[in-house]
């Protein structure tokens, strides 16, 4: 029996990149990047919400994994997934799970902290 993955499966991930903190977003747990939204928790506990997603790439994540990826009528017009963090399966799921999280931190990270990451350089 495989263990669920949780919102601090994902966190403890992500706190590796620098700039990353703990934060809230909407009452719900997130994670920021020096203050800029990274993903937050959804209010149902199990629903991350992942930005930085565009439709193209939603629709197949989607077509190729639909008990992980989703999206409600609130976020369609955003670049925007929703992952059901209990349909993950370990593994190679988390992990690209994981590295559209890592995409976005790049993305919103100030580009000293992206150099020095790439450098190896400690945070």
């Amino acid at each position: 029996m495989r263990t669920p993955i949780t919102f601090d499966d994902i966190r403890a991930q992500a706190l590796i990149w620098p700039g990353v903190e703990d934060g809230t977003s909407y009452g719900t747990p997130a994670l920021k990047v020096r203050g800029k939204f990274l993903t937050r928790l959804r209010e149902d506990g199990d629903t991350l919400v992942v930005t930085g997603v565009d439709s193209d790439e939603r629709a197949l994540l989607m077509a190729m994994e639909p008990a992980v990826y989703h999206v409600t009528d609130h976020y369609l017009g955003w670049p925007t997934v929703l992952v059901r963090l209990s349909g993950i399966p370990d593994g190679p799921s988390l992990d690209k799970v994981v590295a559209l999280l890592h995409r976005h931190w790049r993305a919103v990270a100030p580009k000293a902290l992206v150099r020095q990451f790439d450098a190896g350089a400690p945070a």
